[in-house]
């Protein structure tokens, strides 16, 4: 007999958080955090966070374990697409959904050179798109035997053209390349399904990208972990925004990329003749990997000032204080001043994250219209162990970001992610979907 309750844990590049939830109600019963044995071996840390939260829990030999994991650098992507301004960017946009970090983007016919540079790119993953179904296809089968002749190894997610399905499977897997074929991204012009490969990236990071990272020796790390960390969270805003019933957005500030994620209701801004062409995502996540609080400081800083949020005085001491926490990714914190500047660059990264999310992308990337988000959730270790009025401050920075270029929430709350759940709502969510809903009820209500 298993006992009444789960441990739910994330395995970061930094820090292992876990938390123990209550199967029957979703209670938070404890928490606790280790640093990440990456170095080693990831089961030192993992073990030694799941111990500190179950002492003293009777049954706790017998809990379940849902694990997720972004260490070692995650899950990195890259997408081959037909060309770049529609199915290579719907492909983009359906990676970053499934949890991915976004290394490189092909469009177009692949030649000798743009294969050296897939290679370069080093992804986990190639996820292989191209035409609507029905629509042309010789793009698609060009680069299926591209890879072929390659001799490509990385495991390819085919998710274009169902027309040569079985054409492309067929060239992959008889060249010996680890190949999914699933539904199309964009099975028509303006039509964005993301299921089908959302869930074989999910698949293959689970059977090839984990062991191949090499963070644990042996198998048992491998049976545990159930989820990409990134993905895991998006499943838990998405079960969020169900319970609560409106659009609400999430910024997730971490030591070196800052992610957003928005949930928005499906409405008239489908249709009409201004639909994008890639299709519209209603649940996503951005990454961006210049912001962030220890290893991406610097580019917070650079950021900030491109977008003129900093003032000429702030400028050289923040810099300086951005270097030092590049320098030291290990940096702690202790005096008022360094807290006071790691509150700066926190809200900083935030507010240039969520202009970006919601923008769009510089290269025609179609923008997020955040204006009925009623829940803007601040997550990352800078906020969970921010005194409240500091953590109220960066979320309120974006809030208040009138001169950003989009327009801001109308009437939304701001609430912190301090029990770290949403990526533990997210592992729970397909097996015991009433124990993520009050996990989540009870932690991230207003």
């Amino acid at each position: 007999m298993t006992a009444g309750f789960a441990v739910c844990a994330d395995v970061g590049s930094t820090f292992t958080k876990v938390a123990v939830v209550d199967l029957v109600d979703g209670a938070l019963l404890a928490a606790a955090a280790a640093p990440t044995t990456a170095g080693s071996d990831v089961l030192r840390g993992l073990d030694a966070a799941v111990a500190r939260a179950v002492d003293g829990l009777p049954g706790a030999a017998g809990a379940p374990w849902y694990v997720c994991s972004s260490a070692g650098g995650g899950l990195r992507l890259a997408v081959v697409g037909y060309e770049r301004l529609v199915t290579a960017r719907a492909g983009a946009r359906v990676g970053l959904s499934a949890g991915a970090r976004l290394v490189h983007v092909a469009a177009g016919p692949l030649d000798a050179a743009a294969v050296r540079d897939l290679r370069a790119a080093r992804p986990d993953v190639v996820l292989l798109v191209g035409g609507t179904d029905g629509g042309d296809a010789e793009v698609l089968t060009h680069n299926a035997a591209r890879l072929a002749r390659a001799r490509w190894r990385v495991p390819v997610v085919m998710a274009g053209n169902a027309d040569v399905r079985d054409e492309v499977r067929d060239l992959l897997s008889g060249a010996g390349v680890p190949v999914s074929v699933v539904g199309n991204v964009l099975p028509r012009i303006g039509v964005l399904d993301p299921g089908p490969a959302r869930a074989a990236i999910r698949e293959v990071f689970l059977r090839h990208v984990i062991g191949g990272k090499r963070l644990s020796r042996g198998s048992r790390f491998g049976s545990l972990v159930r989820a990409a960390t990134p993905d895991a969270v998006l499943t838990g805003v998405e079960r969020y925004a169900d319970l609560t019933g409106g659009d609400l957005a999430v910024v997730d500030v971490g030591g070196a990329t800052t992610d957003v994620y928005s949930v928005l209701t499906p409405d008239e801004r489908a249709v009409g003749p201004s639909r994008p062409a890639s299709g519209t995502l209603w649940r996503a996540r951005t990454v961006e990997g210049d912001l962030g609080m220890r290893w991406s400081a610097p580019g917070v800083v650079a950021a900030a000032d491109a977008e003129r949020l900093l003032a000429p005085a702030e400028r050289e001491s923040l810099a300086r204080a951005a270097a030092a926490r590049a320098g030291d990714p290990g940096f702690l914190s202790v005096t008022a001043e360094d807290r006071a500047a790691d509150r700066r660059i926190a809200a900083l990264a935030a507010t240039v994250a969520v202009r970006r999310h919601a923008r769009g992308g510089a290269s025609g990337e179609p923008g997020r219209d955040l204006r009925d988000v009623r829940v803007l959730i601040g997550s990352g270790g800078v906020l969970r162990h921010a005194a409240g009025p500091d953590a109220a401050a960066v979320l309120s920075a974006v809030l208040t970001d009138h001169g950003g270029g989009w327009a801001v929430p109308r009437a939304a709350d701001a609430v912190v992610d301090v029990d770290y759940v949403l990526a533990a709502a997210g592992l729970l969510a397909g097996e015991h979907p009433a124990a993520a809903a009050g996990l989540l009820a009870g932690r991230l209500s207003r």
